[in-house]
């Protein structure tokens, strides 16, 4: 059974798990209703969890190689019981290892780092999706440049692990401008989320159409930078030439936003 391959919005800190102030009452509900499903609505179980954050970058593709990892709780100013919540979900040293080989085998730089825990890109989301935490999950560094090509190269590597029973999942927000959530950002986002659906479910077209992404409309009103895109890059190049279909839209804080689905 070969495993698809997802990207997916991961909220706005830990927006799932508090009274969110701002616009209408319930406006995560389906995002998170959606992440719930991600788990079990595969054909088979993942014997692991591989995650790419947009919340850690390095010089060098890095693994997290922890056996317990902690927690990173990487947002500021929210409910203090949203820093007290617990994500035990175990790593998976031997499959970092694995995960590092197949990176550098591409002729890619990569590195472990045994002491970094898990950022709210992994935790929020998995918490959601695997709520037992019974799942080994290992994350993955972008690299500090961001480079399209490179991580879409990152993904081709990665793809052999999709037949091992590893999900691979990029973990980011196709709209993520601090600044650019409000109704007058509402059709802009709509304007680039359409360009990115067409992209991302023409296989002909998707490698490419990820290089020059830049060039989108308001791409660059969508990310000022791209750390929260870059995930996407990697989901897709692990499906390279598979079909990809969008598995999630919504509205949240004015501004339209979409998780894909790739091969399986």
């Amino acid at each position: 059974m070969t495993l698809p391959t997802y990207f997916i919005p991961h909220g706005a800190g830990p927006c799932f798990f508090m009274e969110w102030g701002r616009g209408p009452a319930g406006q995560w509900d389906r995002m998170a209703d959606w992440l719930k499903g991600l788990v079990e609505g595969l054909s088979e179980r993942p014997k692991a969890i591989l995650v790419v954050s947009g919340h850690w970058e390095a010089d060098a593709f890095t693994v997290g190689s922890a056996a317990r990892p902690p927690m990173i709780f990487d947002y500021y100013g929210f409910p203090a019981h949203t820093y007290e919540l617990s994500f035990p979900a175990p790593g998976a040293p031997d499959l970092a290892r694995r995960i590092r080989g197949l990176i550098a085998a591409a002729g890619l730089p990569a590195a472990e780092d045994a002491a970094r825990g898990y950022d709210h890109g992994v935790f929020i989301p998995l918490l959601l999706a695997t709520p037992k935490a019974d799942i080994p999950v290992v994350q993955l560094s972008l690299r500090h440049d961001l480079d399209p090509e490179a991580h879409l190269a990152l993904g081709r590597a990665l793809k052999p692990l999709r037949d091992e029973g590893v999900l691979i999942v990029g973990s980011g927000m196709s709209w993520h401008n601090m600044r650019g959530f409000s109704p007058a950002f509402t059709d802009r986002s709509a304007a680039f989320d359409a360009w990115l659906e067409s992209a991302m479910t023409e296989p002909a077209r998707r490698d490419a159409a990820i290089r020059g992404w830049a060039g989108a409309p308001f791409a660059r009103e969508a990310h000022p930078r791209e750390e929260h895109l870059a995930p996407l890059f990697v989901a897709a190049g692990a499906a390279e030439g598979e079909a990809g279909r969008l598995a999630f839209r919504d509205t949240v804080m004015d501004v339209v936003v979409s998780g894909y689905e790739f091969g399986g």
